[in-house]
């Protein structure tokens, strides 16, 4: 890339940063005790990083990244009570894949894949813009859709497919765009103009093409949410059976929904909401429990989660996808990860079966991958200029 280039994009991304007062908008719908997350950084933070370090990031002359190729999408319908769901039982024998890297005529090599980024939740700066950026081993961090800020900080979520990104606004609309924020559209979805943003944030489906979302039934004097699913091709609109809960996960094979509830407790469920069954020892009078569940392996047998001590702070409503732990969804117990000691950070899991354990390292991460039979395959080294995003999603 020319560096004059790389020079003037840094810039115009700098200028950019506009001061707003987004911090009240963050915590005003606090459900939890607690300590106020910082909700917002520089927008101009990783290029500036970037440069400092020496990290080359890929951007288009016009400053956006180059779109993917969206192809057409077919409908196919919502979850519904009217056909029998899945079992929300997650399987064993779901998500093989080769756990070591082969030559030759051996199994094709398991690799990292894409990474989604966006901007964390800590700093002080309070700027109106958030960028999207994804990375995959062995090329430079790309830029990608620009978002506002607080959006990619609270609830935006890019589809498995990598393709498209959706998010709810500051004004609580729901918007869909492809993940360079090319073909931007706002959803109604049943006719709800109002759509939650802090905690029942929107999810998607394994195959891209649906939305669960909590639409605002009613704003005032007493808050009123339902939980739904939504189409993106048709934007038909189904609603959800009763769940209590923030942030939830689909898995990849589309039988389990998890999320977490307002007392830490971890559940797992049908996608329709009709068969919640409570993780063990997570929450309620147990030692541990979790107000932020990250990432649910392919069967829905593994959640990576941050677990917290009876009298560690949870903080606010707000979501947060740091993990600290991946646990047995059927027995609570927590799964030993080879990371040689080192803290993790996040932990993203494909739709094979393979994790990306995020580990500490000083002035960067370092992205361990672990096969889906829990043997290490390999470890990269993760850009300095990444350190202070989060991974938002893992796609193939």
């Amino acid at each position: 890339m020319n560096q004059d280039r790389l020079r003037l994009d840094l810039a115009d991304l700098a200028d950019e940063v506009t001061p707003v007062d987004l911090r009240d908008r963050a915590l005003r719908t606090s459900r939890r005790l607690g300590i106020q997350r910082a909700v917002v950084t520089s927008a101009a933070a990783l290029a500036v990083l970037a440069a400092a370090t020496g990290t080359a990031l890929a951007i288009r002359p016009d400053g956006q990244a180059p779109a993917p190729a969206v192809p057409s999408v077919t409908s196919t319908p919502p979850p519904s009570e009217a056909s029998p769901p899945p079992s929300v039982e997650p399987s064993r024998t779901a998500s093989a894949s080769p756990s070591t890297t082969t030559t030759g005529g051996g199994p094709a090599a398991v690799t990292v894949g894409r990474l989604f980024y966006g901007p964390t939740p800590t700093g002080d700066d309070t700027s109106a813009a958030g960028y999207l950026w994804s990375y995959e081993p062995g090329s430079p961090p790309t830029r990608l859709a620009k978002l506002p800020r607080l959006a990619a900080i609270l609830n935006a979520a890019v589809s498995p497919d990598g393709r498209r990104v959706a998010w709810v606004d500051p004004d609580d609309n729901l918007r869909v765009a492809d993940v360079d924020g090319d073909n931007p559209r706002k959803l109604t979805p049943g006719g709800h103009r109002q759509v939650e943003r802090d905690c029942w944030t929107p999810v998607w489906s394994p195959d891209s093409r649906r939305l669960t979302i909590s639409v605002v039934l009613r704003p005032e004097p007493a808050p009123a949410w339902e939980k739904g699913v939504v189409e993106l091709n048709t934007g038909k609109y189904t609603r959800l059976a009763e769940i209590k809960g923030c942030h939830p996960l689909w898995s990849a094979d589309g039988k389990v929904l998890a999320y977490a509830d307002g007392e830490g407790r971890v559940a797992v469920n049908r996608p329709d909401g009709s068969a919640e069954k409570r993780i063990p020892g997570v929450g309620g009078s147990g030692a541990r429990s979790s107000f932020d569940v990250a990432s649910i392996s392919p069967d829905g047998s593994r959640l990576a989660l941050l677990l917290r001590k009876p009298d560690e702070p949870a903080g606010d409503v707000a979501r947060e996808l740091d993990a600290n732990a991946v646990i047995d969804t059927r027995t609570g117990r927590q799964v030993d990860l080879p990371l040689g000691g080192r803290t993790l950070h996040q932990a993203w899991f494909g739709a094979d079966g393979r994790l990306v354990a995020r580990v500490d390292a000083g002035d960067h991460n370092v992205l361990v991958l672990i096969g889906a039979d829990g043997r290490k395959i390999s470890e990269s080294r993760e850009p300095a200029a990444l350190k202070d995003q989060q991974i938002l999603q893992l796609a193939d």
